[in-house]
């Protein structure tokens, strides 16, 4: 909260200057002059949702440019190049960043690749004559799941507990992992977000957007899939 009271404040500071027309700050005179001010927070607030390393600066001169009436780009052509950010050139920065961090993480230490992009290294194969065949079979297994920095998000482990599911209930990361081992096999593995919870995240679960997931996960037992279906998964 501190942070982004600071944010506030320096958003505030900079369109009071940058935003102006006049380029001498705003004095709030008048109830319309609040009321633009209001807005203009709300605004910031939002824009912090988004993105909160945003160029203030930018962000001032693009609002004073359009209400003079000198922007150097159409509406139009604004709206190409921001969906053209938002959904190309942003998601790559993301998988560049990502990868850079699990070959960091990998590196040395055992973990072979997939197709998918996870990595994985398997400690136990388990009995490979009883591997999970389909996504509807039954499974127990035992895991936990760590945030990059080591920070547990999920632990049968701790819980005491065995899961008992089917695959299809499971990330697709985690899941592609398992399908690797036999009955009573183990697997540690790195999942990218895509095979994780995504852009979105999951905020019921504490997944934050694009994060990234290590495992260390065993497969206890596999029976057949059960036409009458199973629960879904508790993670």
């Amino acid at each position: 909260m501190k942070r982004y009271g600071m944010l506030f404040l320096c958003a505030a500071l900079l369109c009071a200057g940058g935003c102006s027309r006049s380029g001498g700050g705003v004095k709030l005179r008048t109830d319309v002059d609040s009321v633009a001010y209001v807005i203009g927070l709300n605004v910031g607030e939002n824009l912090l949702k988004m993105d909160s390393t945003l160029n203030v600066a930018a962000v001032c001169k693009g609002i004073a440019d359009r209400f003079a009436g000198r922007q150097s780009m159409t509406m139009e052509e604004a709206q190409t190049f921001y969906l053209r950010y938002v959904n190309h050139a942003v998601p790559e920065r993301i998988r560049e960043q990502e990868r850079r961090f699990l070959d960091d993480a990998t590196a040395g230490r055992g973990f072979k690749q997939s197709d998918s992009g996870l990595r994985y290294d398997v400690e136990r194969d388990g009995d490979l004559k009883r591997t999970i065949a389909s996504d509807g079979d039954r499974i127990a297994v035992r895991f936990k799941a760590l945030r990059r920095d080591g920070s547990e998000l999920y632990s049968s482990y701790e819980r005491g507990d065995t899961l008992r599911t089917r695959p299809d209930s499971l990330p697709a990361g985690l899941r592609e992992g398992l399908k690797l081992l036999g009955s009573g096999g183990a697997v540690k593995l790195w999942v990218p977000a895509a095979l994780a919870y995504g852009a979105a995240g999951d905020g019921a679960l504490g997944v934050g957007a694009n994060e990234t997931l290590y495992y260390e996960a065993e497969l206890l037992d596999v029976q057949p899939a059960d036409p009458d279906g199973g629960r879904k998964a508790d993670f």
